[in-house]
């Protein structure tokens, strides 16, 4: 599990890096903005991949428990 944590902590990483790097859109038409959402699309598809293959899927978690509770 050690290796899957640190190749996920990798990839959260780099796609937080990306956001924070976000160039000012201007407007849609702002090719290096462009060029930015092409970019971080991939590296967030790659990373929500990455999440679904690796992080176990649990039917009953605390979050489903307090919204019942509610």
């Amino acid at each position: 599990m050690d290796k899957v944590l640190k190749e996920c902590s990798e990839k959260l990483r780099r796609l937080v890096s990306d956001v924070q790097g976000a160039p000012y859109p201007g407007s849609l038409e702002n090719e290096l903005y462009m060029i930015w959402y092409e970019h971080i699309q991939k590296n967030a598809i790659e990373c929500f991949e990455f999440l679904d293959e690796n992080i176990p899927k649990e039917p009953e978690t605390d979050i489903n428990n307090t919204l019942e509770s509610l």
